[in-house]
């Protein structure tokens, strides 16, 4: 991710704004500085913004590097915030201020507060903007600006809109309205602020005759790492184990991507909402291998 001499770091700035992650944000110029610490770092600001809406956390955050992206999916039937901790450094340097990188992880904690991940559906602009939202009122509450708490999708958020993300404008009007409301603000224009955020509804663990969701389950071996991907380029690995079969849905397709090893050489499986499938030992191929359970 890093670029060594000026010249690529140059040729990156001119070329990232054709480059959109799959949460529907451009990807910044890559940083050669790393100052967003860890997992720590990131949950201390996690903890600040949840104590200030008074609800208590019902997610767990995973640090991936290399995913260029920070989102919310469900992992093992629990809520999880996975962040590029290199990819909100290059976004606070390119916004100039740290406070975007908190305003990426308040848009995310959205995700979960508005529960959007048990809907079934996938991202949609609905969606986006009420997380938005959330993050604007979120930011206000933890006292940045009106400035700060817009800067990353400003300056990242694609000014044409599509099928699961809006544009870049109704974006910001959504966090500017969040803002607003924490503090208490009518703005002077068009837009009407939006009701109080509410508190979420707890949803238990899909029943296992849910057709949206994957089961998989594993033979043979007592415990298995595999990686997961919603798009088929970035992966994030989930452990099994023969005791729970695993229940899942990608949220951004009905089907997402599975390798038993974490390598772009490994042989990729696709896998479809509603269906069974399970993680067998062949004797024919002397190997792992993953088969559809009619």
């Amino acid at each position: 991710m890093k670029k060594l001499v000026l010249l690529l770091v140059l040729f990156s700035q001119v070329s990232f704004a054709q480059q959109v992650n799959q949460c529907g944000i451009l990807i910044p110029p890559p940083s050669l500085i790393n100052n967003f610490i860890s997992v720590y770092e990131a949950g201390g600001y996690v903890r600040r913004i949840l104590d200030s809406i008074n609800w208590k956390e019902n997610f767990t955050l995973m640090e991936q590097n290399g995913i260029n992206n920070a989102y919310a999916t469900i992992i093992r039937n629990r809520r999880v915030i996975i962040y590029d901790n290199r990819f909100l450094t290059a976004l606070d340097q390119y916004s100039r201020t740290n406070w975007a990188s908190v305003s990426v992880l308040a848009h995310e904690i959205g995700h979960h507060y508005e529960n959007h991940l048990f809907t079934g559906t996938g991202s949609t602009p609905a969606k986006e903007l009420e997380a938005d939202y959330f993050s604007g009122y979120a930011l206000a509450k933890i006292d940045a600006s009106l400035a700060e708490a817009t800067a990353a999708l400003e300056r990242i958020a694609p000014i044409q809109g599509n099928s699961s993300h809006p544009g870049r404008a109704a974006r910001v009007d959504a966090i500017r309205r969040g803002w607003y409301y924490a503090k208490g603000i009518n703005p002077s224009s068009t837009s009407t602020v939006r009701p109080p955020v509410p508190q979420p509804q707890q949803n238990p663990p899909p029943p296992a005759n849910d057709a949206d969701w994957i089961h998989l389950a594993l033979y043979g071996n007592k415990e298995m790492t595999v990686y997961l991907s919603d798009d088929g380029r970035n992966y994030s690995p989930v452990q099994l184990n023969t005791r729970q079969p695993f229940v899942f849905k990608y949220e951004i397709y009905n089907y997402g991507f599975i390798r038993l090893v974490n390598s772009s050489r490994a042989t990729t499986y696709k896998l479809m909402h509603g269906k069974d499938y399970s993680i067998i030992w062949n004797r024919k191929t002397n190997n792992w291998t993953v088969v559809e359970v009619p």
